[in-house]
């Protein structure tokens, strides 16, 4: 077993060890030219780093690869083969249990973590005390009671003011873990700039679920998806959830704004990240949630969760944008938006001209600079048609609402967006649930989290956090 280091400088991955391209990562010229990572950009190597990535791999067995290694997983291109790294000793972590009553799934939650790792379960303000007091007792937990619901945020900082050990791991009690979830989690702490690391959270699995469950088990709002990443404002995973997540003590300083209630994880990474300090998201470990499938409960949760953006935009300015465009990505989103005889022509015009600033500026040099600067104007396209349907769908609807009722234009790209949307969605996710019952629970989740969204807007008196942000191309 290892005991890593505590800063964030110094070497990174240990000798041995090895990271694996992403699996969104394409590459070109025989390997030697990548495109990928968060923010998407181009990465040649040179001659003598092709031989070190092999089928997608590179083993930190010299300098040379540990150099080539770093540089990626700091772009977001590759991540660490969590089998490939050493054990950390698990009574190095301590583990956080924010509880409010849910004196039975905090019984299910303890009696899954397993080993000789110490526990504090934090109750806050429970109306039945005694009962989370028995079950912490059980478990030999360490229980810190507060004397009034101060909200999560806060509790987890009471827990947190009194860890011992160098990593502490915050777990909602209605989190079920297995004995290998955290052991494999703190493996990551092999790199001495890492800060977070978090699992994918998955629904519990119910013996006949319904509609809606199935909707959460696929497309949660706590679910990052299957590919690893690292996270960080902008990126395709800008935040973890803190219903599990691991953490290095001295990197977390006071720990949570105890003054949200609402998205103070979101608010902790970024502060974190604008540190320099790494987060990482890990799919292949997994833990299960108890997802709301009460159709009230779960509406009311997804509006939830928008009132946060409000906060996120004073805290963190542009980093909460909706959406973040180019100006040539916003030029052909507008075109084609306006839907007349001159959208097409025009939004053509402008990608050839984009491709063609691609193959002289960035892709001159390579084998197929043509092909290369068309795949990167592609992979714009795309991501500027997602962010578009996301501003119809789910942030702006109050707005789309209004302009379907005096637009044809508005309500024919409303209507192509939320069906091509949905059904794309669906390809994606594979879920137990047909088209139609997923692209119309996939609507009513934007429309609650948009109204969240507004709401915050409206009580902070601020549309911060409904603009978009229009960025350069060189822009990060």
């Amino acid at each position: 077993m290892t005991t890593p280091g505590t800063t964030t400088a110094g070497p990174g991955l240990p000798p041995g060890s090895v990271v694996e391209l992403g699996s969104q990562v394409r590459q070109y010229d025989g390997g030697r030219v990548l495109v990928g990572g968060a923010p998407p950009r181009l990465v040649r190597l040179a001659a003598a780093a092709g031989p070190l990535l092999k089928k997608g791999r590179i083993r930190l067995d010299s300098r040379p690869a540990a150099r080539l290694a770093d540089r990626l997983v700091a772009l977001g291109m590759a991540h660490p083969v969590v089998a490939e790294l050493p054990p950390v000793e698990t009574a190095l972590v301590t583990v956080v249990v924010p509880v409010r009553d849910r004196a039975q799934e905090l019984d299910r939650l303890l009696a899954g973590i397993g080993g000789p790792t110490p526990v504090i379960v934090v109750d806050d303000g429970s109306r039945a005390p005694l009962a989370v007091a028995r079950v912490a007792a059980r478990h030999g937990a360490r229980l810190i009671a507060l004397a009034e619901n101060r909200g999560p945020a806060a509790a987890r900082n009471a827990g947190l003011r009194q860890v011992r050990t160098p990593y502490v791991a915050f777990t909602d009690s209605d989190v079920v873990l297995t004995p290998d979830t955290l052991p494999t989690l703190l493996r990551h702490f092999n790199d001495p700039r890492l800060a977070v690391v978090a699992p994918r959270v998955l629904g519990l699995e119910t013996p006949a679920p319904g509609w809606l469950s199935r909707y959460e088990a696929a497309r949660s709002s706590l679910d990052l998806g299957p590919h690893p990443a690292l996270v960080h404002p902008r990126s395709r995973v800008a935040w973890i959830p803190s219903a599990c997540l691991v953490a290095r003590v001295d990197a977390l300083g006071a720990g949570f704004d105890e003054r949200l209630r609402v998205a103070e994880d979101v608010d902790l990474v970024w502060r974190l990240a604008a540190e320099g300090r790494r987060i990482r998201y890990d799919p292949t470990v997994t833990v299960r949630h108890d997802h709301r499938t009460r159709f009230t409960k779960w509406l009311a949760r997804k509006a939830y969760y928008g009132t946060g953006a409000h906060a996120l935009a004073e805290r963190h300015g542009a980093a909460i944008a909706p959406a973040t465009l180019t100006p040539w990505a916003a030029a052909i989103a507008a075109a084609l938006l306006a839907q007349r005889a001159w959208s097409v022509p025009v939004a053509g015009a402008v990608a050839l001209g984009v491709t063609r600033g691609y193959t002289r500026d960035i892709t001159a040099g390579t084998a197929d600079p043509r092909r290369l600067a068309a795949s990167l104007t592609g992979l714009g396209l795309a991501a500027t048609a997602e962010q578009t349907a996301a501003l119809l769908l789910r942030h702006w609807w109050p707005l789309t609402a209004a302009g379907c009722l005096v637009s044809r234009r508005v309500r024919r790209a409303t209507t192509v967006a939320a069906v091509v949307d949905g059904l794309l969605e669906h390809r994606r996710c594979a879920p137990e649930l047909d088209r139609a019952r997923f692209v119309l629970a996939r609507r009513v989740d934007d429309l609650a989290y948009g109204a969240g969204v507004w709401a915050g807007a409206v009580r902070g008196r601020s549309v911060r956090c409904l603009l978009p942000e229009i960025r350069g191309r060189g822009e990060r």
